[in-house]
Formats: structure tokens, C-alpha cells, sequence
């Protein structure tokens, strides 16, 4: 963790917040996210590092909770444990026979058995499970509202999935929720996530936008921040 705070003072950052990743119920190969005793060790360091770098620097604790309809309780009792900075909101994993598999995945393994089952289907699955995150979970931010099947090569999304996403964006402008503008897209697409169309959307329901680099390594922490002052 000190080494992406570092990188963010390198970058003349002022703040820097952490989103490390939640998940329950979840039978996947890896665990991409932190158990429960790991999340005790996040804090101790992220809050050793708010004093070490106080006057330099924020730094912030969050969250980023991937949503699952049958473990909602669980989730919002472990985020009621602690203070968070942030609680950010996705969905990564739609289950098929028993196991899961990542939504928003390079792996071919899972973008292509999701293909098959449905692209259509399987985005207004996302879609629809985002709405119900943000109903029912306590989150102050969604995390890259379209990166679904980022990586299949044939995605796309249909007028009626789209208007599910703006049911999302509805209820996030409800509860008061803000829109993270992911610039992982970048190297991807060549624009953030989610797209023009979608930030515009919210911008017209008065949704707050925060930017939010998705940095997996410290230098990408901040990255490609600097378009985002001119990006349309």
C-alpha cells in the first residue's frame, strides 16, 4: 500500500483513496479480493500510512463490494463493521451450475462461456444487479457502470439494456450516489468507463463524477487523469 501512496505524491496527488475488493459467496479459482482477517491488516496499514503521510496526503480506506443477490445480508453486516472512506459498488460474478464466472474478465474462459449463455441476457443481468446493489447496499459510489464483457470482441448493448442501465443511473441519482469515471478504459477503448453516453446521462440527473484510476500496480496510480480535465 505505501508504495501507491508514494506514487501518488509523486504524481502531485492530493488524496489518494483505496479500494480493496469484497466479495461473499463466491466459488471462483482465485480470490481476487481480501478475506475478512486481511481486511483487519488493510486497515492497520492504510491507517499507519494516514499518519506517516499526514500533511502530504489523504488517504483514504474504502471499499469496492461486488454484488451478490444471495448474500446480501452478509455483505451489509461486514460493511457495517467498519468506517469506510468510500464503498464502491460492482458486480463481477454471475453464477452458472454451482461456480461463478468474472463478468468484467480478459480470460477468454469466462468471457466466451458467458457468450454463449446470452450476451443480451447476461447485460441485463449486470445491469439489473447493479440497480438491486444500489437499493440495497449502503454504497457511495458505482465502479465502472459498463465494463461488462469489456473484453468480448463481439459487446454491445441493446436499446433495452441501456435502458436498464439509466434504471441504475435513476436510483443512484435517489439515493444520492456519485458515478466513478474509471480511466482503466483508456488503454482499452480509448475512453473512460463508463462512456459519453452514460456520463452524460448522469451529469443530467445531477450525479456527482469521481475519478477513479483502477490502479492494480502503483504506477498506474492517477492514470491518465490528466485527460480527463478536457475529455468530452
Amino acid at each position: 500500500m505505501e508504495e501507491y501512496v508514494q506514487a501518488a505524491v509523486a504524481k502531485g496527488l492530493t488524496g489518494i483513496i483505496f479500494l480493496e475488493h469484497l466479495e461473499s459467496g463466491i466459488s471462483y479459482f482465485e480470490s481476487t479480493w481480501l478475506s475478512e482477517a486481511e481486511f483487519d491488516l488493510y486497515f492497520a496499514e492504510g491507517l499507519r500510512l494516514r499518519q506517516k503521510y499526514a500533511g502530504q496526503i489523504t488517504v483514504g480506506l474504502g471499499v469496492e463490494v461486488g454484488y451478490n443477490p444471495h448474500k446480501v445480508a452478509a455483505i451489509a453486516d461486514f460493511l457495517a463493521r467498519h468506517v469506510w472512506d468510500r464503498v464502491g459498488l460492482s458486480c463481477h460474478f454471475l453464477e452458472t451450475s454451482g461456480d461463478h464466472l468474472n463478468l468484467v474478465s480478459r480470460r477468454q474462459s469466462n468471457w466466451g462461456p458467458l457468450g454463449e449463455l446470452g450476451m443480451d441476457k447476461v447485460v441485463a443481468i449486470y445491469f439489473q444487479r447493479l440497480r438491486q446493489a444500489v437499493e440495497e447496499l449502503p454504497g457511495t459510489v458505482v465502479c465502472h457502470l459498463d465494463a461488462v464483457l469489456r473484453h468480448h470482441p463481439d459487446i454491445r448493448f441493446t436499446a433495452e439494456n441501456r435502458q436498464l442501465a439509466l434504471a441504475v443511473l435513476n436510483a443512484m441519482a435517489e439515493r444520492g450516489l456519485a458515478l466513478e469515471v474509471n480511466t482503466s478504459g483508456f488503454p482499452h477503448r480509448g475512453e473512460p468507463y463508463p462512456d459519453s453516453f452514460f456520463r452524460d446521462e448522469a451529469v443530467r440527473r445531477g450525479i456527482q463524477l469521481v475519478p477513479g484510476s483502477d490502479a492494480h500496480q502503483p504506477r498506474d496510480v492517477g492514470r491518465y487523469f490528466e485527460r480527463l480535465a478536457t475529455w468530452p
